[in-house]
């Protein structure tokens, strides 16, 4: 679970006030010393692309894959991306927009009928920018098991993430009047486009995303059905050395952060994203435009703290003065982040299989070579 905290919804100015000045050029030198701290034939470590004007300017991995294989990582590795799979996600149900079989006025209910009664509140525009309110699953299992380490605790999928929800009898917050981050919705978005597609979540982003954009080693990975090539295993710092942590019980569900991916395949899905090959920009406003209050107010989180601004599988505030859309993974032993600048045409990724990184704070720095050149 990840939570965000913004300083105000004033961050909205700065943006409006940055100009399409171009970049200069950054030596691969210089984007190369912030990572070689990761330069090791010992150790995982992670993958670096840096977009500038629709090139690869720097593509570098570090590091290994893995300390049984020591295999070395390279563009074409693929790591769990963890919650970066909520674009992808979001993209899904938006092609099913597209496609005439969902709104985003949707109710829950109207695609579950047999859904509590607390899901004709929710509709899929709140569940795709995270003010659904629907209780997190992670929540519930850590009730459900309490006391029972986690590789003892069978590993949930998504349908099994429904039928929690299903046992709830209400929201942590009225839908649409909070921001509360929520893999929760994400799983359930996943299972919508399933019960509305008539294929499995997976499937369907590989016959109406990966294959036509050419990411033929992306895979929305489900254990025992399909495999993922050139796989980057999770790994965590301990007093003794490297643990691996790749897995975890809720490393099975998809809607949320089940999909493998690479550098090489990730420009793809960057091209897409500034051609608009799969969406027209007009479609594709809503996932960029932020979740506001019904008055159009901004939104606070559960704790009374601003809500950052949020879109559609991606976080929308501003960095530095300039138009960013971005998103951050998470999980047992894997870090990652995206940022895309579409003023600066620069697109900056991170993808480690070690659980210390911190991929933002690195992605930034990369752009900071950019805007302080300027």
């Amino acid at each position: 679970m990840m939570r965000f905290v913004i300083g105000g919804f004033a961050v909205l100015i700065a943006v409006l006030s940055c100009s399409n000045v171009a970049l200069a050029q950054v030596p691969a030198a210089a984007i190369g010393t912030l990572f070689s701290k990761f330069v090791s034939a010992h150790d995982p470590g992670c993958a670096v692309l840096v977009i500038k004007d629709g090139q690869p300017v720097f593509r570098q991995g570090y590091g290994l894959t893995d300390l049984r294989t020591l295999q070395k990582i390279g563009p074409g590795t693929n790591f769990r991306l963890a919650s970066l799979t909520k674009q992808f996600t979001a993209a899904a149900v938006m092609l099913l927009v597209h496609d005439g079989k969902l709104q985003y006025e949707d109710r829950l209910t109207d695609v579950f009928p047999d859904f509590p009664a607390y899901g004709k509140a929710i509709t899929i525009r709140q569940l795709l920018h995270h003010t659904s309110g629907l209780v997190d699953y992670e929540d519930i299992m850590a009730k459900q098991y309490a006391g029972i380490s986690d590789d003892k605790i069978p590993q949930i999928r998504d349908a099994g993430v429904l039928d929690l929800l299903k046992q709830q009898t209400n929201t942590k917050f009225t839908p649409g009047t909070s921001w509360e981050y929520s893999n929760s919705g994400y799983v359930v978005l996943a299972m919508m486009v399933e019960k509305r597609s008539g294929m499995s979540f997976g499937d369907f982003l590989r016959q109406r995303i990966f294959t036509p954009l050419g990411m033929t080693g992306t895979v929305a990975y489900e254990k025992g059905r399909n495999e993922v090539r050139r796989r980057a295993y999770g790994h965590t710092r301990t007093s003794a050395g490297w643990s691996e942590t790749d897995q975890s019980s809720t490393s099975a569900t998809l809607g949320d952060g089940g999909v493998y991916t690479s550098l090489d395949d990730l420009e793809k899905w960057d091209g897409a994203l500034a051609r608009h090959t799969l969406l027209t920009a007009k479609e594709m406003e809503p996932a960029l435009t932020p979740a506001t209050a019904a008055n159009g107010a901004p939104l606070q989180q559960s704790d009374g703290s601003l809500a950052p601004l949020y879109g559609f599988g991606w976080f929308l505030n501003p960095y530095r003065g300039h138009r960013r859309y971005a998103h951050y993974g998470e999980t047992v032993g894997f870090r990652t982040a995206i940022q895309r600048f579409p003023d600066d045409r620069l697109t900056v990724i991170v993808l480690a299989n070690r659980a210390e990184v911190d991929a933002p704070a690195l992605a930034e720095s990369v752009a900071d070579l950019y805007f302080r050149k300027r």
